[in-house]
């Protein structure tokens, strides 16, 4: 709860003692389980709800006594800092469950799914299809600003890169995972400080496809060319 003395009312007598409890800064109390925690049972909505407000802890009278802009100021550099954080956070989670999406594609493609009776298959198939619908119910939704060329850039590079996880080659499509990876890392120079960028064999269909993307989605598409690279190295190894 933002109150007056917060921003730029007269001084409650709490600031007497608030010197005592850190620097001459103010901090934005969130409670770390107020997305998780709900009202009780047995308790009110309406004391749950001022329960968990966030409010503005005001850390001493040094604080106070700076102008009310600056303290406005100060508020809010505090919660742009939370709201980037919270933005990593969820890129995090939406990685995570892009890994098990693509997990589940290659699962669906599997050679050794040939080697299965039809009863078996059908089991198997009805089992990736639950796991599939299940994941489908978790939306993670950070907004990405793209214009319309990027969003047609985007498209491109996701069809190249589902066309790796449908292939029944996995050789092949490791050896292609591996140039579209040389494609991301081209343009990253602490990847390549010491190696001519010429000598980095690529695949110039995606990577410049990929240089039509934002940068939030390349370091996206790096994270899952990786992943996908790795599964694809231990299928060849198998065979």
């Amino acid at each position: 709860m933002l109150s007056a003395s917060a921003l730029g009312g007269a001084s409650s007598n709490k600031s007497a003692d608030s010197g005592a409890r850190g620097p001459e800064t103010m901090e934005v109390d969130i409670p770390s389980d107020f997305a998780m925690a709900g009202p009780s049972a047995g308790g009110s909505s309406g004391d749950w709800s001022a329960a968990r407000s966030p409010r503005v802890d005001e850390a001493n009278s040094a604080w106070l006594s700076k102008p009310p802009m600056e303290r406005f100021i100060d508020i809010l550099d505090q919660l742009d800092t939370k709201v980037e954080s919270l933005r990593k956070e969820a890129l995090l989670l939406r990685d995570q469950k892009d890994f098990l999406a693509m997990s589940v594609d290659l699962l669906k493609n599997n050679e050794y799914l040939t080697g299965l009776n039809e009863n078996e298959r059908d089991e198997i198939n009805c089992y990736v299809q639950r796991i599939s619908n299940r994941l489908g119910t978790v939306e993670l939704n950070v907004c990405t600003v793209r214009d319309h060329a990027q969003e047609d850039s985007l498209h491109h590079v996701n069809s190249l890169i589902d066309m790796i996880i449908s292939s029944a080659d996995p050789v092949m499509s490791r050896q292609k995972c591996q140039q579209f990876l040389n494609a991301c890392s081209t343009t990253d120079t602490s990847v390549y400080s010491d190696i001519d960028p010429t000598t980095v064999y690529t695949d110039k269909k995606f990577e410049s496809a990929l240089l039509g993307c934002t940068l939030d989605d390349q370091k996206t598409i790096k994270k899952r060319l990786q992943a996908l690279l790795v599964y694809l190295t231990q299928q060849t190894i198998v065979h």
